[in-house]
């Protein structure tokens, strides 16, 4: 009996040391994780708070074009969605179309001014404060979409749109294209550069300084305003953009003859334009993210464009009797000599505008000799062989 109880004694002090060794441990380790935790609440409050929750950033964006206008319009639109979307509503955009903020040709002031950060605009039409922004949207016989992509973004063309552009307080980026637009609408036929001559034709641009050289009297309306001097016959002829747009503008009630292709926008940029100083108090990351959302708009409205004109056209020639003429050879003979005469004058302007020029003509002649072997070699053996006219 004696020895059982010792036994029995034995084991309770074992099972007892080891009961006293569990809890030791058990303390020490909650001991351990208050302390951790305690570092990790120090270290999460001396954190940088940026890293931790950005601050929100209210954006006012102006616009050149009516609300809800098909592209230029809509792709606007879209990149101040897909912005605010892309920083998950941290970038608040609040996009005003012309007239809701600002008339149209007023969105430069707005944003060089500081009173909104953003206009989405055609830069051409800043042309009379500097004959450099019309490189920076399209001038006549110059890039398609793709050269002015190559020039802008491996040619020096975004490094000299930055110094034009940083001299009146702003900072540019490609936000959209149109593509090759048509020569324009007419109330009777051209047929010879006389047939131009006292003609009053909405063109702006540098475009319109060559139609003036050829005796037009060029009229530069905001688009909101082209139908209705069309319709009461303050204009004779006018430019916009392609099939898809002049269709929905319904130019074809003042003017049946369609010209084509124009010479003046083979490719025209839109802009995303900012003001300077805001721009560069912008964190490296949120730059990005504009670029990236701009970038975007750049491609997918030149894809939309080109998928929408073909369609709007035929039904512009069947459904509305519109005649589609081709400019011809001696006419775009004319354009080319006056746009000679045009450059220089641009030229003689400024050292900057020189510069602008130079640059835009060396990339144009090095990929147009490509695209000639490349594109336009392919395109025309691919119709040859299909049978497209």
């Amino acid at each position: 009996m004696t020895a059982m109880i010792i036994e029995e004694l034995a084991a309770l002090v074992c099972f007892l040391k080891l009961f006293i060794k569990v809890h030791m441990n058990r303390r020490k380790f909650i001991k351990g994780a208050a302390v951790a935790g305690g570092a990790t609440a120090v270290a999460a409050s001396t954190f940088p708070a940026p890293a931790i929750a950005q601050k929100r950033i209210e954006i006012a964006m102006v616009s050149t074009w009516p609300r809800d206008f098909p592209g230029l319009g809509t792709g606007a639109q879209r990149f101040a969605k897909r912005l605010s979307d892309m920083s998950d509503g941290r970038m608040n955009v609040k996009y005003y179309a012309a007239g809701e903020r600002v008339k149209p040709f007023d969105s430069f002031g707005e944003v060089a001014s500081g009173n909104a950060q953003m206009y989405h605009a055609a830069d051409y039409y800043w042309k009379g404060k500097h004959p450099g922004w019309a490189y920076f949207t399209a001038v006549p016989f110059g890039y398609v979409f793709s050269e002015i992509n190559a020039w802008i973004n491996f040619g020096g063309g975004q490094e000299l749109w930055d110094k034009l552009a940083g001299s009146f307080g702003l900072k540019c980026l490609p936000c959209g294209n149109t593509g090759v637009q048509m020569g324009g609408w007419f109330r009777k036929e051209i047929n010879s550069v006389d047939d131009l001559k006292g003609l009053k034709m909405r063109i702006p641009g540098l475009g319109g300084d060559v139609m003036a050289k050829l005796g037009v009297s060029p009229v530069s309306l905001p688009g909101g305003q082209i139908y209705e001097n069309l319709i009461s016959g303050a204009i004779d002829a006018t430019e916009w953009v392609g099939p898809w747009n002049d269709a929905y503008m319904k130019f074809y009630e003042a003017a049946k003859y369609y010209y084509y292709p124009g010479m003046h926008e083979p490719a025209a940029m839109l802009s995303l334009g900012m003001n300077k100083s805001w721009w560069e108090g912008l964190s490296n990351s949120d730059q990005i993210t504009i670029k990236a959302a701009a970038h975007t708009e750049n491609d997918i409205m030149m894809s939309e464009y080109n998928a929408k004109n073909g369609s709007s056209l035929d039904k512009l020639i069947r459904e509305q009797g519109v005649k589609l003429k081709r400019f011809n050879d001696d006419i775009y003979d004319s354009f080319g000599e006056a746009a000679e005469e045009v450059f220089d004058e641009v030229r003689q302007h400024s050292t900057l505008a020189n510069q602008i020029h130079e640059s835009f003509a060396a990339t144009r002649k090095d990929v147009g000799k490509w695209m000639n072997i490349s594109d336009q070699e392919y395109l025309t053996q691919r119709n040859r062989v299909l049978g497209v006219s």
